[in-house]
């Protein structure tokens, strides 16, 4: 990413990705994966990632820190949530998600794979609040 920024720097030993211009490093530690994901300005899942994943919402649980940006969490019932840095972020499955501002987004994730939902107490599904 050629940046002096160490929040954006690259991670030694992480596994890298991009999927759908989301940059995403992951580091196995002990059970867990810890991953820096960075979502880029204008990131919106049901245009980026919905056709790539093939899920009409993102169905996976989001636990962690957003060091750096806003997101905007939108649920199947209209539940919304605004994330703004620095924040503690728990995200539960299905939603659609997007960048707010022209700032990047830059979430620090803590997962157990497919057994984060239910690792973390989080509900399978989001519900009404």
């Amino acid at each position: 990413m050629g940046t002096t920024d160490s929040l954006m720097a690259p991670i030694p030993g992480a596994e890298r990705r991009e999927v759908g211009g989301v940059q995403v490093e992951v580091v196995r530690t002990g059970d867990a994966r810890v991953k820096r994901v960075i979502y880029p300005p204008g990131f919106r899942w049901s245009r980026d990632l919905k056709g790539i994943i093939g899920t009409e919402l993102c169905m996976h649980a989001h636990v962690g820190f957003l060091a750096h940006g806003q997101l905007h969490i939108q649920y199947a019932n209209g539940d919304g949530e605004e994330f703004v840095a620095p924040q503690v972020v728990a995200i539960e499955p299905g939603h659609d998600g997007w960048v707010v501002g022209e700032e990047p987004a830059v979430l620090i994730e803590f997962d157990f794979e497919q057994q984060t939902v239910q690792r973390l107490g989080l509900p399978l599904v989001h519900a009404q609040r």
